[in-house]
């Protein structure tokens, strides 16, 4: 029976997650195991790309093969390898069990294969059975057979892939050789996150500038160098500018580069990030910051390609393919003239809007399975968890600062867990009193708000969520009065994204 639902998959038209999650699935009900993982080789590590049977968050985890030598046994050996139940390798799920969640595995059975696609090793199928004596010598024959039937699925999945790559990239063979999935760098299953990498693959062939767009912590270098990856430039550098980070004094020689003595101190020529990146792309992080007059000069050299170095009289051509990134609205910019207009339409050719934490749906566990995992190995840990009561936490939770707020966030609570002499023999939980996601979304002190109204709001018997929103929606009005209603300057005061104050204040009833 199990093979008539193998093969049938195998012939329909399913996406390729889809695909391999019934792959999973369909094995963990035939074995009548507690789980099911399928994990890709990723480098030193070992990535679970479908997964039945464990909490959400592994699909986050990367497990590195140096730290679980079950993985590292199983991908050693072609076909089964069974550890009994008595077996002293620790396993790499304890505590993540969907069934038990927090708790360690009991006496249970464990076997796995090793996967190879085209004769190279691909990954592993793991399963495991809390039950004793689950697997026996009929069982491992049972999946040995079906092995041929699982690296089938996953061929088909890559052929798939590679198909739709070559009609969205035909000149740009770097997509046909890499990970099968996607990039394993960028964590995520939502909606949202899979229409902006499709949007990444289109654009990624043209020759266009695109304007990545995103609050602060979104990962839009990460982003940026998958667009290059994509692209017919792959083989060319990726050169990252921080605009921000430029001081105006030198950002005209940085990005252009000087001859000897343009300035004092310019003791021999010296080339600059566009000629660095000739050929390839170059990212400029936080355009927004640009000074105007190297503005003027960027604008030439969108235009025609050409540079010049500071105190030379010829002028250099390049072949550069610009990013731009920033986290602000440069429409303020061009409209209280500290953004030049006719560069603003220069660089927002393509602009992608790279979606926040919170529109992101359940990446947000995913992403905190990879920090956690992080974390586990960087404290030594035999293993690190959410407990249910934290996971509802990070699901409700605004992530005013996105991924990179998410990371200090699950950082920071393991290692007041560590400070609070929790055995790194155990599994440890990490409960939602550790996160202080309370604390985190009051508003900026910049704010003035009326603390006797906050008071008052906290003691006549509301929520905590009831008494922030009272002192954020004074905070937001009291800016709003202090600037004569202009939202730019009040987002600045309040130091938050100007899209980021519309969007709170809408959810608080204050109007434009």
């Amino acid at each position: 029976m199990i093979n008539h639902l193998l093969l049938a998959d195998l012939i329909a038209e399913l996406p390729s997650a889809v695909r391999l999650q019934r792959l999973v699935s369909t094995l963990r009900t035939h074995f009548g195991c507690d789980a099911v993982v399928l994990l890709q080789l990723d480098n030193e590590h070992l990535r679970p790309i479908a997964v039945d049977g464990l909490v959400h968050d592994v699909l986050g985890r990367r497990f590195a093969m140096g730290q679980h030598p079950r993985l590292a046994a199983i991908l050693a050996r072609r076909g089964v390898t069974y550890f009994d139940h008595d077996s002293g390798l620790p396993d790499p799920y304890d505590g993540l069990i969907d069934a038990h969640p927090g708790e360690p595995l009991p006496v249970h059975d464990c076997m796995g294969a090793s996967l190879y696609i085209e004769g190279m090793l691909w990954g592993a199928i793991t399963l495991d059975a809390l039950q004793a004596t689950t697997f026996n010598a009929d069982t491992q024959a049972d999946l040995q057979r079906f092995i041929m039937l699982i690296e089938a699925a996953i061929r088909i999945t890559r052929l798939e892939t590679e198909t739709r790559a070559l009609r969205l990239a035909r000149n740009a063979p770097s997509v046909l050789t890499g990970s099968l999935f996607e990039d394993s760098k960028i964590i995520g299953h939502s909606e949202a996150i899979g229409c902006l990498l499709h949007e990444l693959e289109v654009v990624a062939d043209s020759e266009l500038p695109v304007l990545l767009l995103g609050e602060t912590g979104v990962g839009k270098e990460l982003f940026a160098h998958r667009l290059h990856r994509l692209s017919r430039r792959h083989d060319h550098p990726l050169i990252h500018v921080n605009c921000a980070a430029l001081p105006e004094s030198l950002a005209e020689s940085e990005l252009f580069g000087h001859v000897k003595g343009a300035f004092s101190g310019a003791v021999s020529d010296r080339p600059g990030r566009f000629e660095a990146a000739d050929g390839g792309t170059l990212l400029l992080d936080e355009i927004g910051e640009l000074p105007l007059a190297v503005q003027a000069k960027l604008l030439r050299t969108l235009q025609n390609g050409e540079i010049q170095r500071l105190g030379a009289d010829q002028p250099l051509h390049v072949n550069v393919r610009v990013i731009a990134a920033t986290n602000r609205s440069l429409r303020d910019h061009v409209r209280d003239g500290s953004f030049r207009a006719d560069l603003y339409h220069r660089l927002s050719v393509y602009p992608i809007p790279i979606p926040p934490l919170r529109e992101r749906g359940n990446d947000v566990l995913m992403l905190a399975g990879h920090f956690l995992e992080l974390n586990r190995a960087r404290l030594g840990l035999r293993s690190l968890r959410l407990s249910t009561e934290t996971e509802e936490a990070l699901c409700r939770y605004h992530w005013p600062g996105n991924v990179r707020e998410l990371e200090h966030v699950i950082s920071r609570a393991a290692l007041k867990a560590v400070s609070r002499g929790v055995n790194r023999n155990d599994i440890v939980t990490l409960q939602a009193n550790l996160m202080d996601l309370d604390g985190l979304e009051l508003p900026p002190p910049s704010a003035t708000v009326d603390a006797t109204a906050v008071v008052a709001a906290a003691h006549d018997g509301n929520t905590l969520r009831y008494a922030v929103d009272v002192c954020q929606r004074q905070a937001i009005r009291s800016a709003l009065a202090a600037h004569n209603g202009h939202w730019a300057r009040a987002a600045r005061q309040l130091q938050v994204d100007p899209s980021n104050l519309h969007k709170l204040a809408r959810r608080l009833g204050i109007k434009p």
